[in-house]
């Protein structure tokens, strides 16, 4: 099989491929075709992937393109994974934001519908070379924010595209160590969107060891979500909410310590970044150790505001272990190329699993994922307080939508206005100028 990246000069692109490493099974992939838009950068992340692959008999063979067309003729699986504007576009949708006094991250808030502002149209586009030259490929989405990006990919490619996020599946394992569980045992009761879920059960041998956790202030208060939130604020709730939940709970402390911070998590990912690929522009770099020393440095860091607001410190050693969305993907790979059934929290189009939202909504819940594709298994409804923040997020959503269809500023600015964490229309007029005047990929947005 044929698996093609796109955005495969990114950092991540090693924890796929080192996954890809571990299948030995049939029909698995045999050939990695990279796209990027930059040669260096695809330069760099193969001379990685190299040497992850020495030694090992068999090992996929990698090729690299800048070409798009030529990417994706003959791919069965799509990886999409780029970054519309780098890193240094994220670190201006913090910074255009923080200075209005909101939040600004990537993929919830202000930050996050610029980002989708600008990622939508390029994002459709593949979407349609997809379907022209390679109608019969899977897309597996980890483009953010990864919820909105599948529902525009979605109307071209139908459930032929799916979401997939790291973060749940590392929320159900913390839980299930916390319990004494065998993560790979346990089945998570998990419905939202991207960013914006929450853990209801978490069953093992068929019985919902949740409450059990719920009813000790001690065992909630010694993992990642339980000191980020605080015990007694997740025994209010019933459930564990997703870790990006924290933006919405503790916006204030948060938008205070991002603002407070000597730089911005995407400040410091592209200075980060930055000095790895200028280290591997030496020929004589060792490849993986240099890949490897970074990314540790990546995770330690990862949410580090979020932890300061809450007073919390450092990640512990626990802790820093995602839910690897590698392993993710290739799960859902060999399900789909196998009929290997299994069940995997992913994002996909609603259909009737919540009745508050429409059929086409792409929403983040189990799903049983086979030889035609993942199914949203039933759940329960949400509760209330559950209920208001993803229709409010959803309908932003579908404005963000509109607005890169029609090129619109004023429906722009409606999204903007709309979300939850930007709370003024006059700042939400100012949020669009702002963006617009530093990301040119904004400049189809245009006045009446």
């Amino acid at each position: 099989m044929q698996l093609t990246i796109l955005g495969g000069g990114g950092f991540r692109v090693p924890l796929v491929y080192g996954a890809l490493l571990t299948d030995r099974g049939e029909g698995r992939v045999t050939r990695v075709t990279l796209h990027d838009l930059d040669p260096a950068r695809l330069s760099a992340v193969a001379r990685v992937l190299a040497e992850q692959a020495a030694g090992i008999p068999d090992a996929p063979e990698v090729t690299a393109t800048t070409d798009l067309d030529e990417a994706l003729r003959g791919a069965d699986f799509v990886f999409s994974a780029i970054r519309v504007g780098g890193l240094e576009g994220r670190a201006a949708d913090e910074r255009v934001a923080l200075e209005l006094g909101v939040l600004g991250q990537e993929t919830v808030g202000a930050g996050g519908i610029a980002y989708g502002l600008r990622t939508v149209p390029v994002a459709v586009d593949i979407a349609r070379r997809v379907a022209r030259l390679a109608p019969d490929a899977w897309v597996i989405n980890f483009t953010n924010p990864a919820g909105l990006v599948t529902e525009a990919m979605s109307h071209h490619l139908g459930d032929r595209v799916i979401g997939i996020c790291d973060s749940p599946v590392g929320l159900a394992r913390r839980v299930a160590r916390i319990l004494g569980a065998d993560p790979d045992r346990a089945s998570a009761d998990y419905v939202g969107l991207n960013h914006l879920g929450w853990l209801r059960g978490l069953r093992v041998d068929g019985r919902d060891e949740l409450p059990r956790l719920l009813a000790d202030p001690e065992a909630l208060g010694s993992f990642e979500e339980g000191r980020l939130f605080g015990p007694e604020w997740l025994m209010s709730l019933g459930a564990i909410p997703n870790e990006y939940l924290h933006y919405y709970y503790f916006n204030r402390e948060t938008v205070r310590a991002y603002q407070e911070a000597e730089q911005t998590r995407g400040a410091f990912l592209r200075d980060q970044q930055a000095r790895f690929y200028d280290e591997m522009a030496l020929p004589d770099t060792p490849a993986l150790a240099a890949w490897d020393r970074t990314r540790a440095e990546r995770e330690a860091t990862y949410m580090a505001e979020n932890r300061d607001a809450a007073g919390v410190g450092e990640r512990d050693a626990d802790d820093l272990e995602s839910g690897g969305y590698e392993k993710v993907a290739l799960a859902l790979m060999r399900a789909i190329a196998r009929d290997e059934r299994t069940t995997l929290i992913l994002n996909v189009r609603n259909r009737t699993t919540l009745r508050v939202l429409d059929e086409d909504a792409v929403i983040e819940v189990p799903c049983l994922v086979d030889a035609n594709g993942a199914h949203p298994l039933s759940v329960a409804p949400l509760p209330g307080h559950a209920t208001g923040l993803v229709c409010a997020v959803k309908a932003v959503e579908r404005e963000v939508l509109a607005a890169a269809g029609s090129g619109s500023r004023a429906t722009a600015a409606k999204a903007f206005a709309l979300h939850p964490l930007v709370d003024s229309v006059t700042v939400a007029h100012r949020l669009v100028e702002g963006y617009t005047s530093v990301h040119p990929g904004l400049a189809y947005l245009k006045r009446p």
